[in-house]
């Protein structure tokens, strides 16, 4: 099988016209919002779902969002402050625009677990692997997937490095979740297709969709703590918090092994 690649741009290269845009018009509107066109299909188990049952949500969550940010400004050398800008996210409002479309697909895969420490005491003579089954859900897109940053709650050095990070992003979710970066276009307003917090809903619910537990950066979020290499814990409600959100996507039809979700309201 032919494996897919997307080659990330170049550090050194002009700022793209959207970006030039973007910058030009900082004062035309509240929100800062990045499409991407999805290219793979898009997975991002529940953090509190186990190892072998792993339902998938059906948006990119605030917090993968944020992580994808920081690891392309990483890698690309955008940033020399990792640690103020893991600050300057955990102070940003971002709201998630969904597909018009999306279909899970359910399917049971042997995979390969860890023997628990009981088991390898008893007998240290064990294989550390041993078979097991586990479910997985993979979501198939169609439709562009936004990210909105909202610019009352960034600071204009985020940004302008959001901006230039932007379409270093190719995956957004699980690895192996690729996106293809579209453009930067600055909106007053979000209509209804955009995630939307419980506890910010200014006055009334939409009457459709599904709520679903996203997480995101919380108030005291620090690089050591979310950093993969560091000692630190990330400790729940400090630097990771869940926060209860409205997700505009509403069942629409259901299957063998597949249930179809849709943006539009019935």
């Amino acid at each position: 099988m032919a494996s897919l690649v997307l080659e990330p741009p170049s550090t050194t290269a002009e700022p793209s016209d959207q970006s030039k845009r973007a910058r030009d018009n900082q004062d035309s509107g509240r929100w800062l919002v990045f499409r991407y066109s999805p290219a793979a299909l898009f997975s991002l188990k529940m953090s509190r779902a186990t190892s072998t049952a792993g339902k998938t949500l059906l948006t990119p969550t605030p917090y993968a969002v944020k992580m994808a940010f920081v690891d392309a400004a990483l890698r690309h050398g955008l940033t020399q402050d990792p640690a103020g800008l893991v600050r300057n996210l955990a102070r940003s409002n971002l709201r998630i625009g969904v597909p018009q479309q999306a279909c899970v697909t359910g399917t049971i895969q042997r995979v390969r677990q860890e023997r628990r420490d009981v088991e390898r005491k008893r007998n240290p003579e064990l294989p550390l692997y041993r078979g097991n089954i586990a479910m997985r859900e993979v979501v198939h897109y169609q439709g562009a997937v936004r990210l909105a940053f909202d610019v009352e709650t960034c600071s204009p050095d985020l940004i302008a490095l959001v901006i230039e990070v932007a379409p270093a992003i190719n995956y957004l979710g699980k690895r192996g979740s690729f996106v293809q970066y579209l453009d930067c276009v600055r909106q007053m307003d979000l209509d209804s297709t955009f995630t939307q917090p419980v506890d910010d809903h200014n006055g009334g619910l939409p009457a459709w969709g599904h709520r679903a537990m996203l997480d995101d950066f919380g108030t005291r979020a620090s690089f050591e703590a979310l950093n993969s290499f560091s000692d630190s814990e990330v400790q729940s409600g400090i630097h990771r918090k869940f926060v209860e959100t409205i997700v505009p996507l509403d069942v629409c039809n259901v299957g063998p092994g597949f249930v179809h979700y849709s943006a539009s309201r019935r």
